[in-house]
């Protein structure tokens, strides 16, 4: 698939800036470009961006509804009740389950934890939830990472003599469930200064006003960070601001001192010894912790997570490992079965938004798929299949289209949905089916652009070879962690060739194992391009070319060296004095 480049430019003020920085920081002169395309502009912004300070969370309390909360729990705790923690069943909700018990844990023997089943309750709060808590003797629920949209069910409760606390991160309706307290940083009438709170972070905002209000240092709260940071990289919000701080030390409890229970997922992942960065969060150890909820119940990932002792994270961890093995074959199944659906579509190319439809698909890997169609067509896609006696789907989106608002506008067709601008989830009965598909496609239709169908790489410098480096490399990393609104800078470089020694390499040949020089340089810098086997001859025959990529430590034998991730490749039609 094509793809379009585009570099970032950058202004008169911008350029003075980055000048300034270079000068009063003795910046490297990338770097500081880098560094005001993100908009940290100031010494001051520069050394708290390289060096997040835990001194600079928020005051919980600005959240609205906080002092509430806070004062329901000391009450509930006073009076021994018995309180369960209430989460949904991806990473988020585990994580935030996770992190809330532990932490109460120790002040109360009352609490107990709830994941409500992917496939007989579906997402968010259950009237079976409220049912059994009644049952229990239940008499204030802490819902996390779900409950802002679930008026009638926090009514429900209510009558039945239930508190809820909702610690939620989604987009509020103009209505809010008359809980006890809604904590929830997209509220209208928030003053809380940052907005983009997994709804983990909800839950440890929460923890830090309760440890607040009773004189709990918040050295007793830091051992939490690794589930701040897990929920932060799978659930794809902004590692910027209050979030940044929060991966960033959740980074470093996950790499120093990991719990038992998270320590037996990174043995799992393969990623004992290895330096843990948010890639690994996002690629090895979420899809394990996730797959729990997707093919059996999430409650097992929360058994994990709160696990005490080696011998039983060791059997957890190895269960929910089999569940994620056992997710990305069906993955691979249906994925190519709604390619096939695709395929048969004889206009599809006139199409611009995708839904594909079948009821036997397994509900817990539509989002995997979603994602993937998205990917590899470049336009948003819906996928769904039958649940009980709805349809329930997943929703993924492209730059430039926002898929919670297009969802919102079917809302009249559906049961319920919920999400962000470029996921989302949705349920409705069968017989609004062909009504829906309908509206969506004509939104499509109307809303995105051909430009926006093709996929476009952000390229933030343009460089030449000589000026990668190991000093560059170790200030990029201190730019890190990386993710959305922070992501890994991309470089072009035009004009490169083949040293001598490229080659095509993996089991089908498919990938590219590069030696490259320019200009500047004669000494070969290496890089890797997965899947780009394509561009093989026309590179070794010594042709130029203009590659775009990020820049990585490649650890091999336990040498550490630079490589080069190629994200592009294109042939080059400039000269030396371009």
């Amino acid at each position: 698939m094509t793809k379009r480049w585009c570099l970032k430019t950058h202004t008169e003020e911008e350029i003075r800036l980055e000048e300034m920085l270079e000068r009063e920081l003795n910046l490297n002169p990338i770097i500081s470009r880098l560094l005001v395309q993100r908009g940290i502009t100031s010494p001051d912004g520069v050394k708290k961006f390289f060096k997040p300070s835990l001194n600079d969370l928020h005051d919980p309390f600005l959240m609205p509804d906080m002092h509430r909360a806070v004062k329901r729990l000391n009450k509930a705790l006073g009076n021994n009740e018995k309180i369960l923690i209430y989460g949904d069943y991806d990473v988020d909700g585990t994580s935030a389950v996770s992190l809330v018990y532990r932490f109460l844990r120790p002040y109360s023997t009352m609490l107990d934890y709830y994941i409500p089943d992917r496939y007989d309750e579906g997402y968010g709060i259950s009237y079976k939830g409220i049912d059994i808590a009644k049952e229990k003797g239940i008499t204030l629920i802490i819902a996390l990472d779900c409950g802002i949209k679930a008026i009638d069910k926090v009514k429900y409760a209510k009558e039945k003599g239930i508190d809820f606390i909702i610690c939620d991160h989604h987009m509020p309706d103009d209505e809010l469930p008359d809980a006890l307290a809604v904590l929830d940083a997209k509220r209208t009438d928030s003053i809380y200064p940052y907005e983009h709170l997994s709804g983990c972070g909800v839950g440890f905002k929460f923890m830090q006003a309760f440890a607040m209000s009773n004189d709990i240092p918040f050295s007793t709260l830091e051992c939490l960070l690794e589930l701040t940071a897990i929920s932060i990289a799978s659930d794809i919000v902004p590692i910027t601001g209050e979030n940044r701080i929060l991966a960033y030390y959740g980074l470093k409890q996950l790499n120093y001192s990991p719990s038992v229970g998270i320590k037996g997922i990174i043995k799992t992942s393969g990623l004992t010894g290895k330096e843990i960065t948010i890639s690994d969060i996002v690629f090895k150890i979420g899809p394990r912790i996730n797959a729990s909820g997707r093919m059996m119940n999430g409650r097992e990932a929360v058994d994990l997570l709160l696990a005490r002792d080696e011998k039983s994270a060791n059997e957890k961890s190895a269960n929910i490992d089999q569940y994620n093995d056992e997710r990305r074959e069906m993955d691979r199944k249906i994925t190519e079965e709604a390619n096939a659906i695709i395929n048969d579509i004889k206009d599809i190319d006139d199409h611009k938004g995708i839904v594909v439809y079948n009821p036997d698909w397994h509900k817990g890997v539509i989002g995997i798929v979603a994602s993937r169609l998205t990917e590899k067509y470049y336009r948003p896609a819906v996928v769904l299949t039958k649940s009980s006696e709805l349809i329930t789907g997943s929703a993924r989106s492209i730059g430039g289209f926002d898929m919670y608002k297009a969802i919102e506008s079917c809302r009249d067709l559906l049961e319920n949905f919920g999400g962000h601008t470029y996921a989302a989830g949705l349920s409705l009965r069968e017989n609004n089916l062909k009504t829906f598909i309908d509206r969506f496609m004509r939104i499509t239709s109307e809303e995105v652009t051909p430009e926006q169908m093709i996929p476009q790489i952000d390229i933030d410098s343009v460089i030449r070879l000589k000026e990668i480096n190991n000093a560059l490399m170790s200030d990029l990393k201190k730019m890190s962690p990386f993710g959305p609104d922070n992501d890994k800078p991309v470089f072009c470089s035009y004009n490169v060739y083949d040293f001598g020694t490229s080659k095509v390499v993996g089991k089908d040949g498919a990938h590219l194992k590069l030696e490259l020089i320019d200009e500047s340089s004669k000494t070969p810098t290496h890089a890797i391009a997965f899947g780009m086997s394509e561009h093989a001859k026309y590179i070794t025959d010594r042709n130029p070319v203009d590659i775009c990529y990020t820049i990585e430590e490649n650890i091999y034998n336990g040498i550490t060296s630079i490589q080069l991730m190629i994200r592009d490749i294109r042939p080059s039609n400039r000269t030396n004095s371009d």
